[in-house]
């Protein structure tokens, strides 16, 4: 048979290092975000700082625009970060909820192993 032998899991501590590095990684990709969009409606919109912050990040979190905007430059910057948000935190999602699902998966097969490799009550 071609089984093969599943590892066990990641101590606890190396775990915890990993989701810390997945969390890290995905802020630090937010803030990358966050400051295209400040920039892109600071810049083309001539919003205040705050005012392309709140923007940026209602765009970036999936709840839409706040300031209405009135140039054509603007408009086709808000739609494009727009699309490029929604593939953002969809990515941004995936690396912080990674480790999570790797170790729940992990387990699973585990127990299915060990469930398999059990002898059997007769």
């Amino acid at each position: 048979m071609n089984e093969h032998a599943i590892p066990p899991l990641l101590p606890r501590r190396e775990y915890l290092a990993r989701l810390a590095r997945s969390l890290g990684l995905g802020l630090s990709i937010i803030l990358v975000c966050l400051g295209i969009g400040m920039v892109g409606y600071h810049c083309l919109e001539k919003l205040s700082w705050m005012d392309s912050f709140l923007n940026a990040a209602m765009i970036l979190s999936g709840m839409g625009p706040v300031a209405t905007l009135q140039t054509n430059g603007g408009k086709l910057f808000a739609g494009c970060y727009a699309l490029f948000s929604g593939l953002a935190l969809i990515s941004i999602i995936a690396i912080i909820m990674g480790p999570v699902v790797v170790r729940f998966l992990h387990k699973f097969h585990l127990d299915l192993q060990s469930k398999k490799n059990a002898p059997r009550k007769h």
